[in-house]
């Protein structure tokens, strides 16, 4: 049976307390039965006739109050949808199923839809999708476009229950449902304000002339002048064509201030300065090259200068010859497709080994850790420090978890026996437990934290030493009081092989230390075929008089028939894609001790085959997809693998991924090589 709609509120009251008086006479009638019982007869009979006199205007008048309140609520009801319909705000509502159940008459010519529209609100408005009408709270905003025009929706939940509840004066069944309210509030000309403001804001950035000492050298004397004042020109010219400021504050550096609506036609140009500035020829033999650093976002300008600082720093750090734009935690790269251009002189050198020598000399204890999975240029720079360290009198220690297949014969000529220490090479937790607020850590080709054997050591220590030649990321290890990356150098072992030239004329490296340091820089010039230069073979040269022996080298760095096997399967198995590419698998078989170096090799190895400009082999091994890619010159396969999360140099880079299969990665692959292609970043 349909439950009857009841009096509520004042309304109530006002009805029932006539009846209520009954009750205030019988109590009243009480002591008069005490006093005088006929009397107390007579005001009992008064006391019935009254409650069926009051009943009865009761019965007839409440159903004629109640008509008149519901017709009142209808008129009250009209008032307000007139009201509602005039409002000059745009409102709708809508059924909890996003349906438009009303809309009033600016709503209707805003979005030109008749007032029997009754379909979803996704239909005038994309952007308001069931998941944003479904979200949790009784309000919600997103902005919606419609036309030329940019409107903040508004959209607020009205439950049932709650609306009968607040104030009516006749109760209503509760029900569990709901209504939408949405409001439109145009906000075209805030939006446009708030985008003038932000094109108008200034943003500061750094120009370095990567190599200007070395193409001055490249030229004949007279024509000097001439060469610096063609770089001047085009500087300028660029940035001047894009209402710009460009001061030139040191031989080789400027500083431009633009406003920030040239920005994105900056990126979408790509920095084509740093190509046009190449093309500036007057006898010079090496093309100028330009690092551009760009900060964007800063609270202040003090913040924005900062912030270019550090995207210059960074464009150094990657080699040279690009930009880098520091939008707060956002970074993005353009150009550095060129080989870096070696330093022909060594006073960096010298430089960072009178520092090093100092920091180790202040500290007590010394760790030296390189990146996880561990290689022959970490090992063999990480073999160069301790050396180093040994010369100075200080407890040395190096961070070893895993020891590789390939790895293991040399790790074995640095035993007890030989006259080493026995905790020479300690795991991660025991240098935990060994580090202390005196120990330096100097970590070994890696600049990233957490690719290093232990990220945590970093935090126990306030002294770091960075010796790496990766081009540096975004990710980059903080507060090291002395970096020396250089990202033209073939190796790590070779900046290490320079360092202790200078370090201490009382060094003498041992045969098998020379021959540690002298494997990594073979392995990572692929036998002195790859990223050599004379400074290459001079650090050779200085490890072979210190005893480094070839034949001995190559037969410690000889391979199993397992991994020779697995080599030979992923170059068997390689796929050539868009005729340029070769992409296989490793097989990850449990008989491969290290099927990561097995991968590595198969990438070395593909680039033998004719018509093949960059190889990539992929590799599952402990959960981990890892991609070892590699190019001889005419592909950037750093820029492929940074796409990918990874990095490395123009014909050497990797990456790691864990959220997808072996063949999901394969596939990540070839659709980033499309979009580079596509983009332009690369050319086959």
């Amino acid at each position: 049976m349909k439950k009857q709609n009841r009096f509520r509120g004042q309304l109530k009251n006002y009805m029932y307390w006539p009846l209520m008086m009954t009750i205030l006479i019988v109590l009243m009638n009480i002591p008069i039965y005490y006093l005088d019982k006929k009397a107390g007869i007579c005001v009992s009979v008064f006391a019935v006739l009254y409650f069926l006199i009051v009943f009865g205007i009761f019965m007839v008048n409440r159903s004629l109050i109640r008509n008149e309140v519901i017709s009142f609520a209808t008129q009250y009801g009209t008032v307000q949808k007139k009201l509602l319909d005039e409002f000059m705000i745009p409102y709708a509502l809508l059924d909890y199923n996003s349906k438009i159940l009303w809309m009033n008459e600016i709503f209707s010519q805003i979005t030109e839809k008749d007032k029997q529209y009754h379909k979803s609100i996704t239909t005038i408005f994309p952007a308001i999708t069931r998941e944003i009408l479904e979200r949790e709270g009784d309000h919600n905003n997103i902005q919606v476009e419609w036309k030329d025009r940019i409107y903040r929706a508004s959209i607020g939940k009205i439950y049932f229950d709650e609306a009968a509840s607040e104030g009516g004066l006749i109760e209503v069944e509760s029900k569990n449902q709901f209504l939408m309210a949405l409001y439109l509030f145009d906000e075209t000309e805030l939006h446009k304000y708030i985008q003038e403001n932000r094109e108008q804001q200034l943003i500061s950035a750094l120009v370095y002339i990567d190599n200007y000492e070395e193409a001055l050298e490249s030229i004949e004397e007279v024509k000097r002048s001439l060469l610096v004042a063609l770089v001047d020109r085009k500087v300028s010219k660029y940035f001047s064509e894009r209402d710009s400021i460009v001061k030139k504050f040191e031989k080789d550096k400027y500083f431009v201030v633009f406003k920030h609506k040239y920005l994105e036609e900056l990126i979408t140009d790509k920095f084509s300065i740093l190509e046009d500035v190449k093309t500036i020829k007057v006898g010079n033999e090496m093309a100028v090259t330009l690092s551009i650093g760009v900060g964007v976002s800063g609270n202040n300008y003090n913040q924005k200068y900062e912030y270019s600082r550090m995207a210059i720093d960074l464009a150094l750090g990657r080699g040279g010859d690009q930009a880098v734009v520091k939008e707060g935690e956002k970074i993005s790269y353009f150009g550095g497709k060129s080989r870096q251009m070696e330093k022909m002189t060594r006073v960096k050198a010298r430089v960072k080994a009178h520092a090093l020598r100092e920091i180790i000399e202040s500290r007590e204890q010394v760790f030296i850790m390189g990146h996880s999975i561990s290689d022959m240029d970490a090992f063999g720079a990480a073999i160069g420090i301790f050396c180093a360290a040994q010369v100075l009198g200080k407890k040395t220690y190096i961070v070893l978890n895993e020891v590789t297949s390939s790895l293991r014969p040399m790790k074995e000529c640095f035993t007890e026996e030989k006259g080493y220490p026995p905790d020479m090479f300690v795991r991660s937790e025991k240098a935990m437990e060994l580090v202390n607020a005196q120990s330096v850590v100097v970590v070994v080709d890696t600049n990233r934290p957490n690719y290093t054997e232990c990220p945590e050591l970093l935090n126990r220590s306030k002294t770091i030493v960075v010796f790496d030649h990766h081009r540096q990321s975004s990710e980059v290890i903080e507060n090291a009081v002395l970096s020396y990356i250089e990202a033209y150098a073939s190796s790590t072992c070779e900046m290490v092989a320079e360092v202790l030239q200078y370090f201490n004329e009382n060094i003498h490296l041992k045969p098998n230390e020379a021959d540690s340091i002298y494997a990594g820089i073979l392995i990572d010039t692929n036998n002195f075929m790859t990223k050599t230069g004379v400074r290459t073979f001079e650090a050779a040269a200085y490890l072979r008089r210190c005893g480094a022996e070839v034949t001995r080298v190559r037969k410690l760095l000889r391979d199993d028939m397992a991994a020779y096997k697995a080599r030979a399967e992923a170059v068997r198995h390689a796929e050539v894609y868009k005729g340029a590419f070769a992409i296989s698998i490793c097989p990850a078989d449990q008989d491969v001790e290290s099927p990561t170096i097995a991968g590595a090799q198969a990438a070395n190895e593909l680039l033998n085959i004719v018509g093949i400009k960059a190889s990539f082999v992929l590799t599952e091994y402990n959960g981990k997809i890892y991609i070892s890619s590699r190019s001889i010159d005419e592909i950037n396969v750093q820029l492929i693998m940074e796409r990918l999360g990874g990095g490395g140099h123009l014909n050497v880079a990797g990456a790691q991924m864990t959220d997808c299969s072996v063949l999901e990665a394969k596939k990540r692959i070839q659709e980033t090589l499309d979009q580079m292609l596509e983009e332009g970043d690369i050319e086959v």
